[in-house]
């Protein structure tokens, strides 16, 4: 296609296949997966497709391997609505002996996993697309990489966008579509994701038939948790408190393990390291949306509401960053983790390499206070660890929405605005 925008996940998705004999690329609807997997596949099977869906269907359940006849790599889109297919696709792999065979697409956990016999252990492996980075999307000019803060170079760059800008990339979001549209037109995307979601997708996942309204009310709850480890009882008392409207706390788990087999929810795992002193390290996962704009179409807002609640933008800018360093890290390696401990003390964001090199980082929207701030607690969990048990961290950041430049200052801290960088 000559209007494609590189994705991340292509050279992911290419050494994948060198691996294995199937790749599953999972991710919510609209980020691109099917669009990804069509670049590099040779054959294709659209399952949902209206024309064939019944006749592929009745295949997947008499005959399924006549569905995975074509040139590799195969193409499988959607093929968690025969879940049956993924055994299949296991005992093709199986006697091929060669890799690079299939590429399964779905947005959705298959919702009767007993259908499925085998695990798919060493004949698959795995790749979880999110909506695009601001990378990829072109808005991040990527004059700094994360390899290079891992590898502690000198940084320098200049920042093109505003704070406007920024409070706009938040509600618009990641999704391919929205990327080349007019502004007031690409608003609209995540809030027609969010009526979906809420209408259909929630319900559909698993035949479970679930109350819009207390869909609403759940995601607009989580939109106002975002970053915090805020419990299942919290939630339910925060729905309960805000919009009049009684459910116990079973019933928001339900709901919230709903919006994760549709992945829309997409929480951070607590960072466990090894500390000089005994402070607890707390376990909770830390509350986000795999976009940013599913926060702000959850709570029916746009970027001038943004502009004019700081606390609310400040909060939603972290789900921004938290989407593009969890796209950056899995590229090199690495995967994304939150640290809080019993003193309160805080990092919004570590990256952890296979290798055991980490990187602490700071999220702030900018301004010198705020950023001396980030400095501070950056400093205090660095003196915390125990480097006796583990490395030192490879490298401190403030990752900000605003300022003029990337730099590195004299304390070795880097200071990076968020369209400054890259994998």
């Amino acid at each position: 296609m000559d209007n494609y925008k590189k994705r991340i996940a292509d050279s992911i998705l290419q050494k994948k296949l060198k691996a294995k004999g199937a790749v599953l690329i999972e991710g919510p609807k609209w980020c691109g997966k099917t669009t990804t997997a069509e670049q590099i596949s040779k054959s294709i099977l659209y399952m949902a497709n209206p024309e064939n869906k019944e006749q592929n269907l009745m295949l997947a359940d008499i005959n399924p391997s006549l569905l995975l006849n074509g040139d590799v790599p195969r193409l499988i889109d959607e093929w968690q609505i025969a879940p049956k297919l993924w055994d299949a696709v296991r005992f093709e792999v199986d006697h091929r002996k060669s890799e690079g065979q299939f590429i399964l697409t779905g947005s959705s956990v298959p919702a009767d996993k007993s259908l499925i016999m085998h695990t798919g252990t060493g004949r698959f492996s795995f790749l979880l697309m999110r909506p695009m980075s601001l990378y990829e999307s072109l808005e991040s000019n990527g004059t700094v990489s994360l390899e290079d803060l891992f590898a502690s170079k000198e940084i320098s760059g200049v920042n093109n966008l505003s704070l406007e800008d920024i409070a706009y990339l938040c509600c618009r979001g990641g999704w391919p579509r929205s990327i080349s549209m007019e502004k007031d037109i690409a608003l609209e995307q995540a809030f027609d994701y969010y009526d979906t979601v809420v209408s259909s997708d929630i319900s559909r996942v698993d035949g479970v038939k679930r109350e819009s309204v207390r869909v609403k009310n759940l995601m607009r709850s989580y939109a106002r948790n975002i970053g915090s480890q805020a419990s299942i009882e919290t939630l339910r008392n925060d729905i309960v408190n805000n919009d009049s409207f009684s459910l116990d706390s079973d019933t928001v788990f339900s709901y919230i393990n709903a919006l994760k087999k549709i992945f829309v929810i997409e929480d951070v795992p607590a960072w466990n390291p090894n500390l000089r002193s005994k402070t607890a390290i707390r376990s909770s996962d830390t509350r986000y949306f795999i976009d940013p704009s599913i926060a702000t179409a959850s709570l029916g807002i746009g970027p001038s509401d943004l502009i004019n609640d700081l606390n609310t933008f400040g909060l939603v800018f972290e789900n921004l960053c938290v989407r593009d360093l969890r796209v950056y890290a899995e590229s090199i390696n690495g995967s994304l983790y939150h640290y809080r401990d019993s003193s309160s003390l805080e990092c919004d964001a570590v990256i952890h390499l296979r290798n055991g090199d980490y990187g602490l980082i700071e999220i702030k929207l900018g301004g010198d206070m705020l950023i001396e701030e980030g400095v501070t607690n950056l400093i205090k969990l660095k003196d915390k660890l125990d480097t006796t048990k583990m490395k030192r961290p490879s490298f401190l950041m403030i990752l900000t929405a605003t300022g003029n430049y990337a730099y590195k200052r004299k304390d070795d801290i880097y200071v990076v605005p968020i369209g400054c960088l890259k994998n």
